[in-house]
């Protein structure tokens, strides 16, 4: 992987799945910022909702794209803002996707977090709807912050959690038994 771009994303929404309608409708949810982290760059990037453009070119360019859940959820809400078809402009890694492919179901990033590197995620998603009214309500920045902060960790768990597997070749999740369960992985 050495000289490859790899840009590790997350993006945040301004609605719930009960605000827009349902799953279906991920288009008319909108996005109050999105993070990426870019290995070339060696930092991460803050983007606004005004600067999804911006963020489009970056996917875009990158050697790979590593997400969770990426290409089902976080495409399709940045789709209205870019001209580019993401999905077939870009090449991913979505590992939620990938071990969906290999264990029959879909593991959330906070358990494969805690059971592989011992940490888990700050927040939730409903946080992050719930500072992006405060925001809309009172213009205030801080909330605009929090958001952008819990993102940006959710980027860092990501990036960690595809680390982790490239060194060990395997991942590791909470089972429905309480225990520790592994998944073989290759994603070199």
């Amino acid at each position: 992987m050495a000289g490859k771009n790899i840009v590790y994303f997350d993006l945040e929404t301004q609605r719930s799945f009960g605000d827009v309608g349902g799953f279906a409708n991920k288009d008319k949810m909108g996005i109050s910022v999105a993070v990426t982290y870019s290995t070339a760059r060696g930092t991460y990037e803050i983007y606004p909702e005004n600067e999804m453009d911006r963020l489009g070119e970056e996917l875009v360019r990158a050697d790979l794209v590593v997400g969770w859940n990426h290409i089902q959820f976080d495409y399709p809400v940045l789709q209205p803002y870019i001209f580019h078809t993401l999905a077939d402009q870009t090449i991913n890694l979505d590992m939620m996707l990938d071990l969906e492919t290999k264990l029959g179901f879909r593991l959330k990033l906070d358990s494969v977090a805690s059971a592989s590197l011992g940490t888990g995620k700050t927040a939730d998603g409903l946080d992050a709807l719930r500072w992006w009214q405060e925001h809309k309500k009172t213009g205030d920045f801080a909330p605009l912050r929090k958001i952008a902060e819990y993102c940006a960790y959710d980027v860092k768990v990501t990036k960690c959690v595809h680390e982790y597997a490239l060194e060990h070749g395997l991942l590791k999740y909470d089972d429905r038994n309480g225990g520790i369960a592994e998944v073989e992985v290759n994603w070199t």
